[in-house]
């Protein structure tokens, strides 16, 4: 489990990377579900450009598209990959905790009883 962890957590950092890609998801953060055509009006890019970004945000699981409205399709965020990023983070940030403390008791012991 630990590695599909850090591989969806990659794909999320990879992902976010690109600004347009941030600006899609902020987006629908801000207005809800969208077609790739109200996306790409609330954002300096083609519609074609649009829906490429937002098919790498559905291949990452950022993502989803709704079901068909007639020949539209609305696109909504999906907190899952995001949630697993955010994990992987909150577990490298103990490991540097837990080193860090150490590091700060060793130097105060020694501070306190040099060699």
């Amino acid at each position: 489990m630990h590695d599909d962890a850090e591989a969806v957590a990659e794909q999320v950092f990879v992902a976010l990377a690109d600004p347009t890609r941030r600006a899609v998801l902020a987006a629908l953060a801000a207005h809800g579900p969208a077609t790739v055509t109200e996306l790409a009006e609330r954002l300096p890019i083609t519609r074609q450009a649009t829906a490429k970004h937002l098919a790498l945000l559905a291949d990452t699981g950022l993502v989803t598209a709704g079901p068909p409205e007639g020949r539209r399709v609305r696109y909504r965020l999906r907190s899952a990959p995001m949630q697993v990023a955010q994990q992987f983070l909150a577990g490298l940030a103990r490991d540097w905790d837990g080193r860090l403390q150490a590091l700060q008791r060793h130097l105060t012991s020694e501070t306190e009883h040099p060699s």
